[in-house]
């Protein structure tokens, strides 16, 4: 069986970009968010992500805006999940927040039903008594800018029917992404165990006071031909994930990442600096310093 109406639970930075992605390939797409604010921003987002597959797929204005027309906005999670086949939850990056979220989602989506976690840190069986159905649980994990880094790491936990693993990644492969298959849980899956250890590097780096956001950048760029550094790349992701991964470390006895966590809420959230989204982070947008023709000679 394979999935046609896809519910996106989080219309933030990624889950927006899963649901227009997912659109954009031929599904019908339900996007579910806690209130009309929220939807009101994801409207703002989903009109970016429209330009950018005009400018980077050569997209047509008309193959955009049919996207974005099979796209349904809801604050009401039953009524968003009532048809679903699969809901891909992109919710903020907290065990809790997730935990209450499967809680609320067992009790009103159909029993056909496959939830996926797009969890960029924490693991499956994290959360999967809470959704009242393990073995249709699993992890569905996409890169940033899904559209042009288009991997989809595919991720089962123990009690996770086979079954439904391989239709998760066909579905990967039918919104246009590379399946990435992992037959075990591993924190950070493969791409955030290969980054989040070199962006929370950068971060101490700069944290400590050892070096400063350009430094940091121009050391890699030219030391590997990178297009970008650690804090260009943080800039990307925008600072909510960052802070909630270092903010998790800290409560947990870690140090080192409690500091981070407090410099990026006082330096960057507090004063509205959430990265490319919101026009500043650790760079100014849209022309970054990084991209200067002459920052790497500077």
């Amino acid at each position: 069986m394979s999935f046609k109406n896809i519910t996106v639970a989080g219309s933030g930075v990624l889950g927006s970009q899963i649901a227009y992605q997912t659109a954009y390939k031929g599904f019908t797409v339900s996007v579910y968010d806690v209130n009309d604010e929220a939807i009101g921003k994801a409207k703002e987002r989903y009109q970016k992500w429209m330009q950018r597959y005009q400018e980077d797929l050569d997209a047509t204005k008309e193959e955009t805006q049919q996207a974005y027309e099979r796209i349904t906005f809801y604050t009401d999670l039953k009524e968003a999940t009532k048809d679903a086949d699969l809901v891909i939850e992109a919710v903020p990056e907290r065990t809790d927040i997730k935990i209450d979220f499967y809680h609320k989602l067992a009790e009103v989506a159909p029993e056909k039903t496959v939830f996926v976690t797009n969890s960029s840190t924490l693991l499956p069986s994290d959360f999967a008594e809470a959704t009242g159905r393990p073995e249709k649980f699993l992890a569905l994990h996409f890169a940033n800018e899904i559209w042009i880094n288009n991997t989809a790491e595919v991720m089962k936990h123990e009690k996770t029917n086979m079954d439904h693993f391989y239709q998760v990644v066909e579905f990967a492969k039918e919104i246009g992404m590379v399946p990435l298959e992992l037959h075990k849980e591993q924190p950070g899956y493969i791409l955030n165990s290969l980054l989040v250890p070199f962006l929370n590097s950068g971060l101490s780096l700069l944290v400590n006071e050892v070096s400063d956001v350009e430094t940091i950048d121009k050391t890699w760029m030219i030391a590997t031909g990178s297009p970008r550094g650690p804090m260009g790349i943080l800039d990307i992701i925008g600072m909510t994930t960052p802070y909630n991964i270092n903010a998790y470390k800290g409560q947990n006895g870690d140090e080192n990442a409690k500091k981070i966590a407090q410099y990026l809420k006082e330096n960057y959230i507090d004063q509205g600096k959430m990265g490319i989204s919101s026009g500043e982070g650790f760079y100014s947008y849209p022309n970054p310093s990084y991209q200067d023709p002459d920052f790497l000679n500077k």
